[in-house]
């Protein structure tokens, strides 16, 4: 007879899922540079990166050559195998090039958000223990106390003790070959590559350590699905933020490998966006729910002939696509097809997404992020017991493959909260996987609103929010209630001319749930803050409900 500890054992087998497909190779000692620029020799000529407004290009040839300029010139500086570069810049046409020549001189590349304030990137570059910062002129200012060697990129004149992108590639150049001794050093598929932060919006922000070869294997399992036959075909567009694993690894560092074309955007407004999508011929525009929302809803998107668009299909993260959302944006756009993606910094970026149905690689369900790529294990755990689940039962999403982070930079304690002694990284994410091997994310364990006892996901509230005519936004999260522990609670962008009164979108709510997943509050805003990467901050609008709830209460007092 078995032992129990043996049955639950394989129990626990039975209840860890695979891809449908088959394991797909990932190269051994290749940089994640070499990996990406392979076969660049063929395509010379042929754009790589172009900006939507001014027009300005480079080619698959000029990215190779200029990797390999830049990375020589770090060497030069010092820059040595571990050493962190922090780039803080929007997106330009350079950022790819300058990300990839760090790593190729052994550096470790940082990004970060131009727009953080001088503290937090002050931070973030003391905490990486950065040698060297990329910048521009707008964002100088808010580096230029760190103390760090600081590269200025752009046109104009690099201000006094900085050093000029373009003055640094010629030096370079004129350097002829580095000597030996500075070569010594060879880098290894097992040196790490990047060190982004993952979001803060749930936690202090974290550096995250990432390997060329976490990065390589994350590329051959996401683009599994790509044949011979889209190599060169691709244009991308390039508006999600590139100091976000996002931006770098699944469009940049993707499209480069698939030899095709990004059109880069470093900001996005509605008249930009769709004349970058129209004249540009974006077939392919990876985006974030908000941006869909403004596809659907702003009247300046009529303005364009819709009939001009070449985009096949759009990819959506980072948060969860209200089914409303998803059928009003594919009557407006027919040809489209929309896939919903699941990834996360810590995992190297995708995670779970679709195939080509031409190569017989069905896409997922709707609402679906897709199915388990090659090489990836997942399990869905009770969060209490720690137990696996079977199909169809919600649980703590964990993955286990060669894309997981080697952990958090310098610490030790919340490394070992996300990634399990059997190598199970902990996603914080609440999902289930169905009979056919489709995942369905649910909401994060984080975000769940706990009332008397029952779970609320956020994200169900926000799509019955906006399936309203009158809601152009919505945001859910708890607040904390004396007698029931949390309270659903929430903030709402009303469009132009509405005339519904907050007490009403609070019945409207209250028609299509259970009563314990009633909206308890509910506030009209003027927008919904949103993370670089399109998550909304749910701690922010709490917090200042909350305060607001405070004054109302002290105002009222005798």
């Amino acid at each position: 007879m078995e032992r129990p500890s043996q049955l639950a054992q394989e129990q626990e087998e039975q209840n860890v899922f695979r891809s449908r497909f088959p394991p797909v190779p990932i190269p051994d000692n290749v940089t994640l540079p070499d990996f990406v620029l392979q076969d660049a020799e063929l395509y010379p000529e042929k754009p790589a990166f172009v900006d939507a407004s001014t027009g300005k290009m480079y080619t698959h040839g000029q990215v190779v050559r200029d990797v390999k300029r830049f990375a020589k010139a770090l060497r030069a500086l010092g820059i040595r195998k571990g050493h962190v570069v922090l780039v803080v810049l929007p997106n330009v046409t350079e950022y790819p090039i300058i990300a990839l020549g760090v790593m190729a001189a052994g550096g470790v590349f940082s990004g970060s958000n131009p727009l953080s304030t001088p503290s937090e990137i002050h931070k973030q570059a003391v905490d990486a223990d950065a040698k060297l910062i990329v910048t521009d002129h707008l964002a100088y200012d808010k580096v230029k106390e760190t103390g760090i060697p600081v590269i200025i990129v752009g046109e104009n004149r690099a201000p006094e003790g900085t050093i000029a992108w373009e003055d640094l590639l010629t030096a370079g150049d004129r350097a002829g070959n580095l000597p030996e001794s500075l070569n010594s050093d060879a880098l290894k598929q097992d040196d790490l590559c990047a060190l982004p932060y993952s979001s803060g919006t749930t936690g202090t922000s974290k550096g995250v350590m990432l390997t060329h070869r976490n990065l390589v294997s994350n590329l051959c399992s996401s683009l599994f699905s790509v044949g011979p036959d889209m190599v060169g075909q691709v244009t991308a567009l390039g508006l999600m933020p590139f100091f976000h694993i996002y931006g770098i690894t699944g469009i940049c560092c993707a499209t480069l490998k698939c030899k095709g074309k990004v059109v880069v955007m470093g900001r996005f407004d509605i008249r930009s966006f769709m004349s970058a999508l129209v004249d540009h011929e974006v077939n392919f525009a990876p985006i974030v729910p908000p941006i869909m929302l403004a596809m659907v809803k702003n009247p300046v998107v009529d303005e364009f002939d819709l009939g001009r668009l070449k985009l096949r299909s759009v990819m959506t993260a980072a948060a969860p696509l209200a089914p409303e959302l998803l059928a009003a944006f594919e009557r407006k756009f027919p040809g489209v097809q929309v896939q919903e993606a699941y990834g996360l910094t810590e995992h190297s970026c995708i995670t779970l997404t679709h195939g080509d149905p031409r190569r017989g690689h069905s896409t997922a369900k709707k609402n679906s992020v897709g199915f388990v790529l090659p090489n990836l294990e997942i399990k869905f755990i009770d969060p209490d017991t720690g137990r696996s689940m079977p199909r169809n039962s919600p649980g703590e999403l964990c993955v286990r493959s060669q894309c997981v982070m080697q952990g958090y930079y310098r610490n030790k304690e919340e490394t070992e909260r996300a990634i399990d002694s059997q190598g199970w990284l902990h996603t914080g994410d609440v999902g289930y996987i169905d009979d056919d091997g489709d995942v369905f994310i649910v909401d994060r364990i984080k975000e769940l609103i706990k009332y008397k006892g029952f779970q609320v996901a956020p994200a169900e509230l926000e799509a019955i929010l906006l399936s309203h005519p009158s809601v152009e936004d919505a945001a859910v999260f708890g607040l904390p209630d004396e007698e029931a522990g949390e309270i659903p609670a929430s903030c709402v962008v009303m469009g132009r001319g509405a005339e519904e009164r907050e007490e009403e979108v609070m019945k409207f709510v209250a028609s299509n749930v259970a009563s314990y997943k009633r909206v308890r509050v509910l506030h009209f805003v003027d927008t919904i803050p949103k993370s670089p990467s399109g998550k909304i901050m749910r701690r922010l609008l709490r917090d200042n409900m909350m305060k607001r709830l405070s004054d109302k209460k002290t105002s009222l007092k005798p």
